[in-house]
């Protein structure tokens, strides 16, 4: 298969490019390398430097007719969405229009994108872990712009017969992630903790996440660009609440170090508990995460030890 992969250079991207290319499948990515690496991807890969809103992009469509596109590429940080929700709007939402376009005009038959958990937005309790059917009340202009993309495919597959999966990931984390996105929190405390510098925790701690290993997620999206039960949307998660307190007690046990976070106030636009049922993605992508999280958390800090 021949895949587009936007956002390849990233976080996410190089994850799935590694595996895409073991599988023997023909992968380019596309990346203004504006947060992405070019060393992030493995050697032998291709990768065309170009933001998604470029001219160029229309020109690689038709050069090199892609079976499926993962859109990937996107602006992730929550706090710089509600600073700025014009750029957030134009980098997610005008941006993933342009990629969509090229989709119909050049025969893409499938395209994978990546969502979040932030569309659901602060969930009562009672509705935890989060199934898809659960009305999308984004806190954020970031989740609303996922929300967003996430009918423009809807439409799109409605009118020129494209076919999609959305995938709203809950907090990725792993190796080569940068200290933004929904799962950063991982990033930034493994970094600091390397260097042996002090962390802040924003809230109380006892907030909620639902860490999902990268890895396992590059496994999600790769089922998604086979399975026949595409045309809708699937949560990838570990379906399990953590607490930021019990983050930081699982990394003392993984780097030996005692650790005394300190705390700060709570950033606008964050979500208070999280957790994301993946029963759909279980039954009709037969996808199960693999990682735990020690065993990730063990090694995203070794791999910014190496940094």
């Amino acid at each position: 298969m021949k895949i587009l992969v936007t956002g390849g250079a990233g976080f996410i991207g190089s994850h799935l490019v590694r595996q895409l290319m073991e599988a023997g499948d023909e992968v380019i990515s596309l990346d203004n390398l504006s947060t992405g690496l070019r060393e992030n991807l493995p050697e032998g890969a291709r990768l065309e430097v170009m933001d998604t809103h470029d001219d160029k992009v229309e020109d690689l469509f038709r050069q090199e007719h892609f079976d499926a596109v993962v859109h990937l590429a996107a602006q992730t940080l929550v706090s710089d969405s509600m600073v700025d929700p014009e750029n957030d709007m134009y980098q997610n939402i005008a941006g993933t229009v342009h990629i969509m376009e090229c989709c119909r005009k050049y025969g893409v038959k499938r395209v994978i994108f990546s969502s979040s958990a932030a569309t659901y937005g602060d969930v009562d309790e009672k509705a935890l872990p989060v199934q898809e059917t659960l009305p999308q009340i984004p806190l954020s202009f970031y989740g609303l712009t996922k929300m967003t993309v996430e009918k423009y495919l809807a439409l799109y597959h409605m009118a020129f017969g494209i076919h999609y999966v959305v995938l709203r990931f809950s907090n990725v984390y792993g190796e080569r992630q940068g200290d933004g996105g929904e799962g950063g929190v991982i990033s930034i405390f493994a970094k600091r903790l390397a260097k042996g510098q002090d962390i802040t925790i924003f809230g109380n701690g006892k907030q909620t996440r639902d860490f999902v290993y990268a890895g396992d997620i590059a496994r999600g999206i790769r089922l998604a660009l086979t399975t026949p039960n595409a045309d809708t949307c699937y949560n990838l998660s570990t379906q399990t609440e953590i607490s930021l307190n019990e983050l930081v007690t699982i990394l003392s046990r993984i780097t030996g170090k005692e650790i005394t976070p300190s705390y700060g106030p709570v950033r606008e636009g964050d979500i208070y508990r999280s957790s994301l049922s993946n029963e759909k993605a279980v039954k009709n992508l037969h996808w199960t995460p693999e990682v735990s999280l020690e065993e990730g958390l063990k090694r995203t800090y070794q791999y910014f030890q190496k940094q």
